[in-house]
């Protein structure tokens, strides 16, 4: 469960978010991150936009959102957190804000329905993001078809973000020594990677056609893997060896990423662009930046490298064909139905 640390000698407040933070050979003062105003402000939203020429943004809860409330609680704070969102971004400049909505998902299924056709009407609210766990199980679930079919009837968006990375043995044991490199570099990816391969293959996408989704990071791994995964889907006995034939998924992976699914472009580099618009198209990825995350470690630095690298990885992954132009904010307005401000 995530929380905040209150260090001693009224030291800022720590976030321990993931499970290597929360470390007690770790001085208390420097478990997790430092957690400050840019986490919860929408003035430091604003700024930041400002500084960084970001003329509208998608606002969310962050992870690991409510997954960790009783399933009691949760429906309640779903209801809080989401309507603040939507009082929070009409209460600025029409086009700058949008947000996400966020799922009650330890609560029964048709208590997430309920939100999600309550919730797909309201204009500020552009789609729901999603956890790697699902129910608790993951995201191929049977249990999860009736949100799967709320979402794709009312053609909501899914933005899929992980959480929870890998078991930490995978890390080693100096694993400590790198801080949360090996976790974010590595874990979180693979984490998204696994977590969309399960709808993949369990058919999410053959029962909702029309399903449309989101992927943080790039998509992963997915872009350099989709080879290796469509092969072992082609080889597999289990899929191929039933008498009914409906074993495994029935629409290759290339047709569902290029028909289903949009990839952000949090991925800091040319190449990972490049294998992002080779594998779902160049109309289909979209900007981010990550913000709060990543913020500059000098002091008084306004530019965030974050932002410089994805907007210079963009940059150069230009064809001189307007992709940049599409990747930077086209495909948002696109997909989303953005109306961005008066005068931009």
């Amino acid at each position: 469960m995530p929380y905040l640390l209150d260090p001693p000698n009224n030291a800022p407040p720590r976030l321990i978010i993931l499970p290597s933070d929360d470390d007690p050979s770790i001085p208390v003062e420097s478990r997790g991150r430092p957690i400050d105003a840019s986490y919860s402000s929408i003035s430091e939203k604003l700024k930041f936009m400002h500084t960084h020429s970001i003329t509208t943004s998608i606002l969310s809860l962050a992870n690991p959102w409510l997954d960790f409330l009783d399933p009691t609680e949760a429906p309640h704070w779903a209801d809080v957190i989401n309507n603040e969102l939507d009082s929070l971004c009409q209460q600025h400049e029409k086009g700058r804000l949008y947000a996400f909505a966020t799922l009650p998902l330890s609560a029964l299924p048709e208590t997430i329905v309920a939100q999600i056709h309550t919730m797909h009407t309201r204009p500020s609210i552009k789609g729901f993001i999603l956890g790697t766990s699902g129910l608790g199980t993951g995201l191929d679930d049977p249990v999860l078809d009736p949100i799967y079919s709320a979402l794709e009837t009312t053609s909501s968006l899914i933005f899929l973000h992980p959480h929870y990375g890998l078991p930490s043995s995978v890390y080693g044991p100096r694993a400590g020594d790198y801080g949360h490199v090996l976790p974010l570099a590595l874990g979180f990816p693979m984490e998204t990677t696994i977590a969309f391969t399960r709808m993949f293959l369990s058919g999410v996408f053959d029962r909702f056609p029309a399903l449309k989704i989101l992927i943080a990071h790039a998509g992963g791994t997915v872009p350099f893997l989709a080879g290796r995964i469509e092969s072992c889907v082609q080889h597999e006995r289990q899929f191929t060896q039933n008498d009914d034939g409906s074993r495994g998924p029935q629409r290759s992976l290339a047709v569902v990423m290029r028909e289903n699914v949009w990839l952000d472009a949090v991925v800091y580099a040319k190449r990972g662009i490049d294998a992002a618009v080779d594998l779902v198209g160049e109309e289909k990825v979209l900007f981010g930046t990550d913000h709060p995350f990543f913020p500059p470690l000098e002091e008084g630095k306004t530019v965030w490298e974050s932002w410089r690298m994805n907007r210079d990885a963009v940059a150069a992954s230009g064809d001189g064909g307007g992709r940049d132009r599409k990747i930077m904010g086209e495909n948002a307005v696109k997909l989303l139905g953005l109306e961005g401000p008066e005068g931009h």
